[in-house]
């Protein structure tokens, strides 16, 4: 179940939204009409997608976006707007926000900016899977940084070939016996290589 939030000053656009989410299923939603009641929220429980309204009265959302990744860097973001502009759109994404949609969209649309932002952030999995696919992207960067193949590593690991691609697939757990030996060959300490996994 991903957690999304709503902004949006429209009382009959967030109920629109509710209804729409909860009915797809995969999905738990709290939805808000202002800035405040948002950050209150994240502070309980961080969602882990933000629908965000651009235009809401005298507040700008430019500034709620603002606020939201200064306090929460790395959440998705996605912006909803009825005025959309290709300048308001260069400045979001220099921002850092996942993915733009104007207003009317439709529910198709909505749809796929959801499912995009669910596979790229790994909502809705386990823990454990998301551990093991973090893990093992961190590993597969350390190696693409040294130039090494799997088969350079695996030399320096003493580990087969198949066995570090799974663990840089994310679809098998290193042992700790495999983390000491990797960690070895980067010359890291395993602490350092889960410290950088933002996890």
């Amino acid at each position: 179940m991903a957690d999304i939030a709503v902004l949006d000053d429209d009382v009959d656009f967030r109920n629109y939204l509710d209804d729409f989410l909860k009915d797809e299923g995969g999905f738990t939603v709290r939805a808000f009409g202002q800035p405040q009641e948002l950050f209150a929220a994240c502070e309980e429980q961080l969602p882990e997608i933000v629908l965000l309204d651009m235009k809401m009265g005298v507040v700008g959302g430019d500034r709620v976006l603002e606020q939201l990744l200064t306090r929460w860097p790395g959440l998705c973001v996605i912006i909803v707007t009825g005025y959309p502009s290709l300048e308001d759109m260069r400045a979001t994404f220099k921002l850092k926000v996942f993915d733009y949609l104007a207003k009317p969209f439709t529910l198709v649309q909505l749809r796929q900016v959801l499912k995009n932002a669910t596979e790229a952030f790994g909502l809705g999995r386990s823990p454990q899977d998301r551990l093991r696919e973090r893990l093992g992207h961190s590993i597969k960067m350390l190696r693409v940084a040294r130039d090494w193949s799997l088969k350079d590593l695996a030399q320096h690991t003493k580990l087969s070939v198949s066995q570090i691609s799974a663990i840089e697939r994310g679809t098998n757990m290193p042992s700790m016996e495999s983390l000491l030996a990797i960690s070895k060959a980067f010359e890291r300490k395993p602490s350092e290589i889960l410290a950088g996994i933002d996890f």
